[in-house]
């Protein structure tokens, strides 16, 4: 399981250059006006990681098979988007399909790139899009509150939850705050999902600097920092030029590449492992002589949910896991090494698994 991640902003502030570098492709059209993205554009990454790869090596995986990652490349909102202003209600509705949000926010002078507000203040642009999610989080709210009103009135059980909780959203929305400071209870949290409140959705910030800020940020990414921090959202810096160019680079020009530019790792790397936090994802993996494996989880799944990912049958059949931590597998040098060492343990349904952990199901078919 991957997870999708929607790159928003307001036109012009390098969404579509950097989907293009993310994605390899040339797909989305990075143009310098507004609306050069009409449609969504999606596209798969893999998401590195150094661990699987060490895996493979040890368990001599002839495939080695990354989890992967969904971009979609939601085209610019600009102010009254809530209202249908540019093609904001397609977009607003895109945007209710991913799991989180990448704000691509403008953190670079050029005078060669308008801004559609005609200036550079990359706080400023938060608020706009932050205030066209809650306008179109009210008018939502606004008619599934009159259209529930019968239902509310008979008693129906689901219908009275339904309109606690958008009645508790709405009042928040109302002060100026995203649905998502709302505190959900556990009985309420599939309900709260099932309204698919657009600012329910985990924000991460990225700040879209120029080349010689790539590294350490500048004035307008400390601002976007501070304000991440306040809002208990996160932030990552990017350069999207400087991804773009990497794109075109095989892995070993990336490298020398990246050596010049004083980076350690390309951007994307930073976008995934942050995404990750967000969403309290994490990964484990499978491994054996035909292919090693990477699984992406949901932080706290128990082992059959685990292993449903991979398969259906495996959570219905699920016996037992046998699992072996990631640093055990390499520094006794693999499963049969780990066996021997008392280092594979037998795990059973309530197991939840670890992020790292190197798995093996049994399972009746």
């Amino acid at each position: 399981m991957g997870f999708r991640m929607g790159i928003v902003g307001l036109p012009n502030v390098g969404k579509s250059t950097l989907f293009n570098a993310l994605t390899r492709t040339a797909a989305a059209q990075a143009a310098n006006f507004p609306f050069c993205t009409i449609e969504p554009n999606v596209g798969e990454v893999a998401v590195p990681d150094a661990r699987l790869d060490r895996l493979a090596e040890i368990a001599k995986s002839k495939q080695v098979i990354p989890t992967r990652m969904t971009f979609v490349d939601i085209a610019g909102l600009v102010k009254g988007a809530s209202k249908g202003e540019g093609l904001g209600n397609q977009f607003l509705a895109n945007i209710r399909e991913v799991d989180a949000i990448a704000h691509v926010l403008r953190c670079f002078e050029d005078g060669d790139v308008t801004h559609v507000e005609g200036r550079v203040d990359p706080v400023a642009d938060a608020a706009t899009i932050e205030t066209e999610l809650m306008l179109a989080d009210l008018e939502s709210i606004e008619k599934r509150l009159q259209n529930i009103v019968r239902k509310v009135r008979g008693g129906d059980k689901e219908a009275v939850q339904q309109e606690r909780l958008l009645r508790a959203a709405q009042a928040v929305l109302e002060e100026g705050r995203p649905a998502r400071v709302v505190a959900v209870d556990a009985e309420d949290t599939k309900a709260w999902r099932m309204l698919q409140l657009l600012t329910t959705k985990p924000v991460l910030y990225v700040c879209n600097v120029e080349e010689e800020a790539a590294g350490a940020g500048n004035g307008q990414s400390a601002r976007v920092a501070g304000m991440a921090a306040a809002q208990g959202n996160s932030h990552v810096v990017i350069s999207a030029r400087i991804e773009e160019e990497i794109s075109q680079l095989d892995p070993e020009e990336q490298e020398m590449f990246l050596s010049e530019m004083g980076l350690e790792e390309p951007g994307l790397d930073r976008l995934i492992r942050a995404g990750y936090e967000l969403l309290h994802l994490q990964t484990y993996f499978t491994v054996g002589p035909k292919e090693a494996r990477a699984w992406t989880i949901p932080a706290g799944t128990r082992a059959p949910q685990a292993a449903g990912v991979i398969h259906g049958d495996f959570e219905k059949g699920f016996i037992r896991a046998e699992t072996i931590a990631y640093a055990d597998f390499v520094a006794l040098g693999g499963e049969q090494p780990a066996k021997d060492a008392g280092k594979m343990r037998a795990e059973g349904k309530a197991y939840e698994v670890k992020d790292g952990d190197v798995l093996h199901f049994l399972f009746n078919t």
